[in-house]
């Protein structure tokens, strides 16, 4: 029978220490892996990473001075898109771990992740191509569905614009000022503030820049 293939692993981390004990982490637990390399942040793995030495499975930390988990990923989806990131922070918000996971990371384990699950997240993310807990997965689900409803209420919020709130709207994505556009509109600027806080509410936007996407977004401004 053929022997086990070797995993390839890669560590980019700025803290030295910890690196160093994930290294003898994953050699506790995985038999068949080779460390390929360690790095400091995004720059340094750049200068690292090439064709022969490139791992199956990175091991990614967030928070990293000079080019960050994102930025890294990014990176690596890019020039060496068959590459899997396992992303393994301290950092559990909900926005991280979604932003991680539309990157297209493979999976995400906390820093202080006991040694078998571990091993159970490289094995999986090997054989299966991912690794996602319950954890994962629900903030997954959870951004999803909060994005369908906040765009399905701000397309119903359009529905039940008029069309002196939709004759706003489309002045508001060019240069004039609020007082400008009452002019033009022949209103009062009370009454444009009036419409303006009227449509932050109605399409759960706090700026006029957020009105000017959504308005390009529905097509009724073009660029």
């Amino acid at each position: 029978m053929p022997g086990k293939q070797i995993m390839r692993i890669a560590l980019v981390d700025d803290h030295t220490l910890f690196r160093k004990g994930m290294i003898n982490l994953i050699e506790m637990v995985c038999g068949g892996c080779e460390i390929t390399f360690e790095a400091d942040n995004g720059v340094d793995l750049k200068q690292k990473i090439n064709k022969e030495n490139e791992p199956d499975i990175i091991l990614m930390d967030i928070n990293m001075p000079h080019m960050d988990g994102f930025a890294s990923v990014k990176w690596l989806n890019e020039n060496f898109p068959l590459v899997k990131i396992l992303v393994v922070s301290m950092i559990e918000k909900e926005e991280s771990v979604v932003r991680m996971l539309k990157l297209g990371v493979k999976g995400y384990l906390s820093k202080d992740v006991e040694p078998k699950e571990l091993g159970e997240a490289l094995d999986a993310i090997m054989n299966k191509g991912f690794y996602y807990t319950d954890f994962i997965t629900g903030k997954l689900v959870y951004s999803i569905q909060h994005d369908k409803e906040i765009e399905k209420t701000r397309a119903e919020a359009l529905r039940c614009m008029n069309d002196r709130e939709k004759d706003f709207l489309k002045l508001a994505c060019s240069e004039l000022t609020y007082n400008e556009i009452a002019s033009q509109m022949f209103l009062s600027p009370k009454t444009i503030d009036g419409y303006r806080n009227a449509i932050f509410e109605k399409l759960n936007v706090k700026s006029r820049v957020g009105m000017a996407l959504y308005a390009v977004k529905h097509g009724l401004v073009q660029l």
